[in-house]
């Protein structure tokens, strides 16, 4: 059974930083898109940061120069280092795992952690 277990949220002040990890078990995600997505209260939900099977990432523009995305494949570890926060950044961020052009319906979730961005 897959699981991706989330960690690292919590409450900063703007301009600070934090860092989510995302542990993922149940089979080898060495072929799996992985990163992260986050909601915000009444808004739907967004991509954050996203890397490939190759190590190749994607950034949402709201993130880009200021969040990156790291993977360790042997210890099926995600990361993802949030500098210069701001408090729009205020929100559930979940972990996503999914083989390249999986549909919706197959993608898995972490329970997700919060991130609150306030002075």
């Amino acid at each position: 059974q897959v699981q991706l277990v989330e960690s690292g949220g919590g409450l900063v002040q703007p301009g600070g930083s934090l860092r989510l990890s995302c542990a993922a078990s149940g089979r080898t995600f060495s072929g799996y898109i992985m990163g992260w997505y986050r909601q915000a209260p009444g808004k739907q939900r967004e991509l954050v940061a996203l890397t490939t099977p190759g190590d190749n990432p994607t950034y949402g523009d709201s993130v880009q120069g200021r969040f990156a995305i790291s993977r360790d494949t042997a210890k099926n570890t995600v990361s993802l280092q949030m500098n210069d926060l701001k408090p729009e950044d205020t929100a559930v961020y979940y972990c996503n795992a999914r083989l390249p052009y999986a549909t919706a319906d197959r993608y898995y979730w972490g329970q997700g952690t919060q991130v609150t961005v306030s002075s």
